[in-house]
């Protein structure tokens, strides 16, 4: 069996949740190995102030068999304004098996090029934004469309990468992963979902997401234009 090539992206001020959690179920596919690409082997800040350092630049990566892209609001912004990050992801999707994105990861494929006509989610605050890349949005915490996969925010990075590695190698090695890391949820409240979470609660985020996505609508409508 030939070693199967995961590619995650980087880029300054992505969500560092959004990489390391599918990261870490993934790094566990056996005969797998984990690229982490950036434009260069610089240390790459997130947007905790947490750094991560990547394994290869950009034009040191092999192809990749599996392609993902995080998100995090602002470091999406920056990502699809800059060319050499859009074209890094254009060209390893264009021959990659599956392309995958976690959270507003989405939209940077979407300013590839890669979500037209496809089904996709990301992010709650953010879904009505997905057509302005020419995609349908999907109310489920897991999209498949083809070799497509995207996931919702942030925490379904590791639903994401169980899902993948069914796919990839079975639901038994996928379900041995899940007990390997002990991923059994047990949230202490129940708002993790628009359509659970309190008006009150709701409320606190509107303006801080009302802001975010403004601000995202306005860069894809210019990355789109260009």
């Amino acid at each position: 069996m030939s070693t199967f090539t995961l590619g995650f992206v980087l880029f300054p001020d992505l969500t560092q949740l959004d990489l390391t959690r599918p990261l870490q179920v993934l790094a566990r596919l056996p005969q797998s190995r984990i690229i982490v690409a950036a434009k260069s082997r610089a240390p790459v800040p997130s947007d905790c102030g947490l750094s991560l350092l990547p394994t290869h630049s950009f034009a040191e990566a092999p192809p990749f068999d599996l392609i993902c892209v995080p998100g995090g609001i602002k470091g999406v912004i920056g990502a699809i304004g800059d060319r050499e990050t859009v074209d890094f992801v254009r060209r390893q999707a264009n021959d990659a098996k599956y392309v995958t994105s976690v959270c507003t990861g989405a939209f940077v494929l979407g300013v590839a090029g890669l979500l037209q006509g496809r089904r996709a989610t990301t992010h709650w605050a953010y879904t009505e934004l997905l057509p302005l890349v020419g995609a349908t949005h999907e109310k489920a915490r897991i999209v498949r469309d083809r070799n497509l996969f995207s996931a919702g925010g942030v925490t379904a990075g590791v639903d994401f990468g169980l899902a993948v590695v069914a796919e990839i190698a079975g639901e038994t090695v996928a379900r041995s992963i899940q007990l390997g890391i002990e991923y059994d949820p047990a949230p202490p409240f129940d708002s993790g979902h628009p359509d659970r979470a309190s008006t009150a609660v709701k409320s606190a985020l509107s303006d801080r997401y009302d802001k975010a996505r403004s601000a995202l609508r306005d860069s894809l409508t210019q990355a789109v234009a260009a």
